[in-house]
């Protein structure tokens, strides 16, 4: 059944894909992403992640709740976002280099620059950039779900399901879903990449929450 959260997060969702795509407002996103790359990582992942995680909540529990952590957990969204834009040009800019030295083939080739970026990238980077969600998640849930103090990073990790991050997250979501969609975003112009990665980032909040929320559920 339908809830009043729900018309509430479709129409801030559909708020922000007509501030990116209308010819004045989306002007000034590219503006401002080009001129502030970094500030413009922290906000869209602290708010388009968050979105992610909200609704990744709702799926499992079937309600909207806007746990405690809240700025916690929207914080490390936009530091895990300005990472995300540094990693998206070294590993853009590295393959490039790769492709035009002959340690990767097909060079000049979109298709396999778009490819062989996102491939290393995510079977690289992104399981230590997931693990480090899951940890920082992991901690928010401690502190202020379950008002542990002076909580240790042995106690935090000791908590996280690896099984389930490693089998699910790892094994299925890279290949089956980051890979391709990654494969898209880097076929893109540069200047349309941050937008594809604002979306992106909606279901990265949704896939790591949802892997997890079920843990939650009786919070």
């Amino acid at each position: 059944m339908l809830k009043k959260g729900d018309f509430i997060w479709l129409a801030i969702l559909i708020g922000i894909i007509v501030f990116l795509f209308w010819p004045s407002t989306n002007k000034m996103f590219i503006e401002f992403t080009t001129n502030y790359a970094y500030i413009a990582g922290f906000l869209k992942f602290a708010v388009l992640a968050t979105l992610g995680d909200l609704l990744a909540y709702r799926l499992v529990t079937s309600e909207w709740k806007i746990r405690n952590g809240f700025l916690f957990r929207a914080f490390i969204w936009g530091f895990l976002g300005v990472i995300i834009v540094l990693i998206f040009k070294i590993f853009g800019a590295g393959i490039t280099v790769a492709m035009d030295t002959g340690l990767l083939p097909f060079a000049g080739n979109t298709l396999a620059f778009a490819f062989f970026t996102s491939a290393i990238m995510n079977l690289s980077f992104a399981p230590s950039m997931m693990g480090l969600h899951r940890i920082t998640d992991t901690y928010a849930d401690l502190r202020f779900i379950e008002k542990q103090k002076n909580l240790k990073l042995k106690q935090v990790v000791g908590k996280v399901d690896w099984n389930n991050f490693i089998s699910f997250v790892v094994f299925i979501t890279i290949p089956v879903f980051w890979i391709p969609a990654h494969t898209v975003t880097f076929l893109l112009p540069p200047e349309y990449r941050v937008l594809m990665a604002a979306f992106l980032s909606i279901a990265l909040g949704g896939i790591l929450s949802f892997a997890k929320a079920k843990d939650l559920k009786k919070k």
